[in-house]
């Protein structure tokens, strides 16, 4: 919806799914997720042009090791100067900061990220989680992506 239509077509939505709820409830679960399609870093993920179930596919060469990795991107959005991913999750309880994200989610985006560089050269690939029971959006930095890229040849 356009920014303008969001507040009203949300009002209507949950006036149906959570009929059963107070309405100061009700409101609190629209401000939450107002907050996440306004988020100046990630509003380019749910805004017009962004794409929804985008499938990847590929070999990546991971420290000297030939991988093959493919999977679905949640949300994508491609801008001028940056390329936005963002995946989904359902987990409870949700996790308070990154440090207690789990790993494979971690990796997960990085071999999105790594996925997707060729492809935008030149453009810098900001990753995050979205935890859906909260709404709770936990941005991935550069350095943690790279730091699962490292461990995956740990294992």
């Amino acid at each position: 919806f356009p920014v303008a239509e969001r507040a009203p077509a949300a009002e209507r939505f949950l006036a149906l799914a959570a009929a059963g709820w107070p309405s100061a409830e009700r409101e609190a679960a629209w401000h939450c997720v107002d907050e996440i399609l306004s988020d100046p870093v990630y509003a380019p993920l749910f805004a017009e042009g962004s794409r929804a179930e985008v499938a990847v596919a590929g070999t990546l060469l991971i420290q000297g090791k030939q991988r093959f990795v493919s999977g679905k991107i949640d949300r994508l959005a491609v801008r001028k100067d940056a390329v936005l991913i963002v995946d989904f999750k359902t987990n409870r309880p949700v996790p308070p900061v990154l440090n207690d994200v789990p790993a494979a989610y971690v990796l997960q985006l990085a071999l999105y990220a790594e996925l997707l560089k060729p492809l935008y050269p030149g453009r810098q690939v900001h990753a995050a989680l979205l935890y859906t029971e909260a709404p709770k959006l936990i941005a991935v930095p550069e350095n943690a992506l790279a730091e699962a890229l490292a461990r995956l040849n740990e294992a």
